[in-house]
């Protein structure tokens, strides 16, 4: 996302961002995880697994 503008902070680390076509709500992982290692979303009827792993990086298993 970098040269896109920023409209502005939210509440919770949150920022806005603007793209061409719309805005796009920024979260940091720190937020979604709350001091844990990995959290469960729900899109639909599909549960998904984000895991934070020992390397720092992001995993999204279905």
């Amino acid at each position: 996302m970098d040269g896109e503008p920023v409209i502005g902070p939210l509440d919770g680390g949150q920022t806005l961002v603007a793209t061409a076509k719309r805005t796009v709500r920024e979260v940091a992982s720190s937020e979604l995880l709350c001091g844990e290692n990995e959290l469960f979303i729900r899109h639909g009827d599909e549960l998904y697994r984000l895991k934070l792993t020992r390397n720092g990086k992001l995993i999204l298993q279905k």
